[in-house]
């Protein structure tokens, strides 16, 4: 039968009642054309690894026939396999989010449901981890996405590594590995607007990265468009940095300077040239572009203050509506 499940306990606690070792999380929306095929290699990976390991998937609110495809994966393989079923779609980072708070391994691996990331290189990150990382990251070999996604992806990496001065190759590759006390502490963080990736080498102390294989999507389209690779980017700066208030300061600065001096051009000009009718329309110009990075200024001061207010608001982050698993005889 169905039942909930308890919060992770700590490590030496998970040890001592012979938990799993490893962790393998899982976000899931509206994946049902590759739930099958993912079954099929994952659980073979599993198999090939030798150690206790559990898997957790967050049904992310699919509207498709995704949660009944994970409710059958308990019945083949209630030894590793749990659900977990949101009320609605709360977002990616959310979903893995939500696997954090119940995976029990010393080593927490998420993974794509999409395939794009062969769960054949989870492998590769725990022989990483044993050798004594707290994160192990991972960069896509020969990315198999059109250059709509690569580019902006990679502008936004690099926008964002000078912004944040968190150094990481590959922002978007959701296959990583991370030791259960950075998981602990992402999770009590209890952050309203998590970018999990930057947070955890925010925690960590000996991070690393490993180069993994990209495949393309064996069916479906990517959850996410150019405007939420953007959204993301923007809040991730924001989250982790106050460089775009400091820029904005400076730049504001530097225009009220050149104003002054601009004044003071004008004032002298009409003592000792006489009134100018001209050159109105480049001041409409310059009026405008003005107006315009204000609005832009005024954008960023509200993006910071929109996450104070919900901060403040202390709303949950998710609701979960079922945890699907095999309980004892």
């Amino acid at each position: 039968m169905d039942s909930t499940i308890s919060p992770a306990k700590p490590a030496s606690s998970r040890a001592k009642l012979g938990g799993p070792e490893i962790s393998i999380v899982i976000p899931v929306y509206n994946e049902a054309a590759n739930l099958p095929l993912l079954f099929e290699r994952l659980t073979r990976v599993v198999d090939g690894l030798g150690r206790p390991t559990e898997v957790l998937f967050t049904d992310d609110g699919s509207k498709d026939n995704s949660l009944a495809l994970l409710k059958g994966f308990v019945e083949r393989r209630p030894d590793i396999i749990k659900v977990i079923e949101f009320d609605r779609n709360y977002g990616q980072h959310m979903a893995v989010m939500a696997g954090f708070e119940t995976a029990q391994g010393d080593i927490i691996v998420t993974l794509d449901a999409d395939l794009q990331n062969p769960p054949e290189e989870i492998p590769k990150l725990i022989a990483e981890m044993d050798k004594g990382h707290d994160v192990v990251g991972s960069y896509r070999h020969q990315r198999q996405d059109s250059w709509l996604r690569r580019w902006p992806s990679l502008i936004l990496n690099r926008i964002r590594e000078k912004i944040t001065r968190i150094e990481m190759r590959d922002q978007g590759c959701m296959l990583r590995a991370y030791r259960h006390d950075i998981v602990r502490m992402i999770v009590e963080s209890n952050e309203s607007s998590t970018f999990i990736p930057a947070l955890a080498h925010y925690y960590s102390t000996n991070p690393t990265e490993v180069e993994v294989a990209h495949a393309a999507r064996h069916a479906g389209s990517s959850n996410y468009n150019l405007y939420q690779l953007i959204r993301l980017n923007f809040d991730l700066m924001t989250g982790f940095s106050l460089v775009p208030l400091q820029v904005f300061t400076i730049f504001g600065m530097g225009v009220s300077g050149l104003s002054l001096l601009l004044v003071c051009y004008l004032f002298l000009r009409r003592i000792f040239l006489g009134p100018e009718a001209q050159g109105i329309f480049t001041l409409f110009a310059i009026v405008f572009l003005l107006l315009g990075v204000v609005i832009t200024g005024l954008g960023i001061v509200g993006e910071y203050i929109g996450r104070i207010y919900i901060q403040v608001r202390q709303r949950g982050r998710f609701r979960i509506r079922a945890v699907h698993q095999k309980t004892g005889n």
